[in-house]
């Protein structure tokens, strides 16, 4: 009679234990699937209206899919000159832009249609030239110097005359240096990407300026190379800002999207893996980071 109670006892015991842990880890799923819920996505496509400059350098291969992987966002980049992605965020038509020229950026800060604006990297603006360099570019000093040469001689420059942060740092340029190229025979606009207008200044063995993060990712194809870089006016900053949907009622604006791309471009691991990029192939990196101290 001891024995079987002590076996019915123990059998409840062993019953008990099992219901208790299916019950634990029936919880323990159920918090996992409503915690992976709540993590998911709203609204999982974002528009990244940015510069050719992040795609033609190799920069945005990288980013975007870890951008993606870490938020389950889904990511559509438009590449295209900065004034045309500023475009873009003043008509509501991007989430989020990643753009290199502050001067422009201002008023779209100012109005209160780009918010959250966060300092990302910069790197520098180069002169290129054929190897021959017609010129004579390398002997100078100063770009103002470099582009009173290229005017003097007459040797094909070639601008992207696309409206983009490149081209309006190129402009600000000629008129440090006191000149009007646009006419002149000699000054050609390609209006196209930097990769391109690499591209045809290399055809025509002209004059072009770069960031230096696209040329070096192209130079291996071009017979091109710097003949003017390290003025201080060739500074090249680039800033990240989502676009406030307060300013686009009945647009569908992804402000938590946007805001989770600026959040992702400051954080420290990416700054982190902005500040790597390049140096394997390159020997230093094409961007360096500016936020990797907070």
């Amino acid at each position: 009679m001891k024995k079987k109670l002590m076996k019915s006892l123990i059998m409840l015991i062993v019953l008990t234990i099992f219901v208790a842990l299916t019950g634990c880890a029936g919880n323990n799923q159920e918090g996992t699937e409503q915690k992976q819920e709540a993590a998911e996505p709203a609204n999982k496509d974002i528009i990244l209206a940015t510069t050719t400059s992040t795609q033609d350098s190799g920069l945005l291969d990288v980013l975007v899919p870890m951008f993606e992987e870490q938020t389950g966002y889904r990511l559509k980049t438009i590449a295209v000159g900065t004034g045309a992605a500023l475009e873009m965020g003043v008509k509501g038509d991007a989430d989020v832009l990643l753009v290199h020229a502050p001067e422009a950026e201002k008023p779209l800060v100012d109005s209160g249609v780009g918010i959250n604006y966060e300092l990302v990297m910069h790197n520098d603006f180069v002169i290129l030239g054929p190897n021959s360099d017609p010129a004579g570019i390398k002997e100078t000093a100063s770009v103002e110097e470099a582009y009173k040469k290229i005017a003097d001689s007459g040797a094909t420059f070639v601008s992207r005359g696309d409206d983009s942060g490149t081209h309006k740092k190129e402009l600000s340029l000629w008129k440090i240096a006191g000149l009007e190229p646009k006419g002149q025979q000699w000054y050609q606009e390609a209006g196209q990407g930097m990769g391109a207008t690499i591209n045809i200044a290399n055809e025509k063995q002209g004059y072009t300026m770069s960031d230096r993060a696209t040329y070096l990712a192209l130079a291996k194809n071009v017979d091109m190379q710097i003949v003017n870089e390290g003025d201080e006016d060739l500074m090249n900053i680039y800033h990240v800002m989502n676009v406030n949907p307060e300013k686009f009622e009945g647009q569908k604006i992804n402000a938590e999207g946007g805001k989770a791309f600026v959040d992702f471009m400051i954080n420290k691991d990416t700054q982190k893996t902005i500040g790597k990029f390049g140096v394997d192939q390159y020997g230093s990196p094409l961007f360096f980071a500016d936020r990797l101290d907070g």
